[in-house]
């Protein structure tokens, strides 16, 4: 599936999600729903799929990290759950290695559920329903670039 840099399949140490567990889950929120925030209004998100996420909680747990986001879909945005009540309606679990391996389309999600490396639990029709809409996502209009530098950089002279 990816065509560049390979993931391999890796388990972060013990102590790490002994130690990330103890910290406060809430920025983890705040970064993936901004982040799917942004995603939405760039019009990368199909909006029909948002619609089927109205009044929605999810949960996405990275189990090697100790991290975890609680969030929501409500009135067009994603939103924090900062004390989340309650299941969610959908949870994704997994390994740090496999959520990249799904971002960096190395893994299809089917292909980690079926081998035990990704957990997903909860609304089953809801569960389709995201995973067709990030199927549906072109990562071929997103380049990763950095900014050129010039060669002849201006440096003042004391």
């Amino acid at each position: 599936m990816n065509q560049g840099f390979t993931i391999p399949k890796f388990q972060l140490p013990g102590f790490i999600a002994r130690i990330g567990e103890k910290l406060p889950q809430w920025p983890h929120a705040v970064a993936l729903t901004t982040a799917l925030n942004a995603a939405a209004k760039l019009g990368v998100l199909p909006a029909d799929s948002l619609a089927a996420l109205d009044g929605k909680t999810f949960v996405v747990q990275v189990y090697d990290t100790g991290g975890q986001a609680a969030f929501t879909y409500r009135g067009g945005l994603f939103r924090p759950l900062f004390s989340p009540a309650g299941a969610p309606d959908l949870a994704f679990r997994a390994n740090l290695s496999a959520f990249l391996q799904v971002a960096a389309r190395q893994e299809d999600p089917d292909t980690l559920f079926f081998n035990r490396e990704l957990s997903i639990e909860g609304d089953t029709e809801l569960g389709l329903i995201v995973k067709n809409m990030l199927d549906a996502v072109d990562l071929s209009q997103f380049r990763l670039s950095l900014p050129r530098l010039p060669l002849n950089l201006p440096f003042s002279q004391r």
